[in-house]
């Protein structure tokens, strides 16, 4: 291409982008004159794969697929599970001497208390390329990162969860306006919450309640004969089909396939005691010796970059912390972007995923679950 037609190629893409709120410079140009780039797509090419353990969630796995392999031809091998699970399997395989996965997304606590301490994970910052994903500007709040040594565990997004969901067949959202409204007898074996005895966004909120309700506030709560689960899909199912009222613990991705199916389900309003801010699945760790080691860098680069956290918000639904993909539009799923709502004193005074407060908060509360719950 000649200098004038790539120059006017560069005009149209900004006028383009300028006309459109939700446009952003395509990842390609802006990349367009940088060697080093160019090196690193070439020496991952020559891997060919590199392997990203996911959230289960089939839109973003195909949105991935669909933006990443496609502009890099570079192959996206999934790892799909359990957050426990997968995080145990990969701590075994690393003590064993096997590099297979290369990067890993999802729940703080898995990754603290799971992956931390067996020294399985490397540094990050060292893997960060782009300028866009090396400024700190960029992200509302900065660089954070969940782990003391602020170096292992980064955070993406942070937001108040839609985690309490309510079929409005069986009740209205006006009949819970404070966590107190859920020890109401008329509720009794009518709620679900997913299982707070294992990390995600059950115990997440579980430790919130001990924090801000005590302990005996969760007694109380626990005789109402709560329906507990593991698995979310099937709290959501029961939900949707009017087996119970509402569930706590779950957040829009659960519920999408019944809210497209036409079912009556929706966000409870965040109650008076408010939430905690959550970081999703959006924490990423690089494995020890990752076995693609470019591909590692040129997919954690592209996850990090605009383009990337604009595939993730879509289809998690859970809001980037980056300051350049709009995220108002979660409102309507009952998602409250931190970046959009709260300031950072509040951030840090509710937010309940960094090692300290899993310390802190987290781990005496799963063990009250797991006391009253067996």
């Amino acid at each position: 291409m000649k200098g004038s037609e790539a120059g006017l190629s560069i005009l149209i893409a900004l006028f383009l982008c300028m006309g459109s709120a939700g446009c952003f410079l395509p990842l390609a140009l802006a990349q367009s004159k940088n060697p080093e780039w160019d090196k690193l797509v070439e020496a991952a090419k020559k891997e060919g794969k590199v392997v990203v353990s996911l959230p289960a969630s089939n839109e973003l796995r195909a949105a991935i697929e669909r933006l990443f392999e496609k502009r890099y031809g570079i192959d996206i091998e999934p790892v799909v599970g359990r957050a426990s699970t997968v995080v145990r399997k990969m701590v075994d395989e690393a003590k064993a001497g096997l590099r297979y996965t290369d990067l890993h997304m999802g729940g703080a606590e898995s990754l603290i208390t799971g992956m931390l301490p067996e020294g399985v994970v490397d540094p990050l910052e060292p893997y960060m390329m782009l300028p866009e994903v090396k400024d700190p500007k960029q992200w509302w709040g900065g660089h954070i990162w969940v782990d003391n040594a602020k170096k292992f565990v980064y955070c993406t997004l942070a937001y108040q969860p839609e985690s309490l969901w309510f079929n409005s067949q069986l009740m209205k959202a006006e009949d819970v306006r404070s966590f107190d409204d859920l020890l109401d007898e008329k509720l009794k074996g009518k709620i679900g919450f997913l299982d707070p005895r294992t990390p995600g966004s059950g115990a997440s909120l579980w430790s919130y309640l001990r924090e801000v309700k005590g302990e005996e506030y969760l007694r109380k709560l626990v005789a109402q004969k709560l329906a507990l689960s593991r698995d979310q899909r099937v709290l959501a199912e029961i939900l949707a089909k009017g087996h119970l009222a509402l569930v706590l613990g779950l957040s829009y991705y659960s519920y999408a396939p019944f809210i497209k199916a036409g079912l009556p389900l929706a966000p409870l309003p965040v109650p008076k005691e408010g939430l905690y801010v959550a970081g999703g699945s959006g924490h990423v760790v690089v494995l020890k010796n990752a076995p693609h080691p470019n591909a590692t860098r040129l997919f954690l680069n592209w996850f990090l970059s605009r383009e990337g956290q604009e595939v993730y918000t879509r289809a998690m639904q859970q809001p980037t912390r980056r300051l350049d993909v709009d995220t108002k539009w979660l409102r309507e799923f009952g998602v409250l972007p931190a970046k959009d709502h709260l300031t950072m004193e509040q951030y840090y005074k509710r937010q309940n995923q960094s090692e300290e407060k899993i310390n802190r908060w987290r781990e005496p509360a799963a063990a009250l679950a797991r006391k009253l719950f067996g």
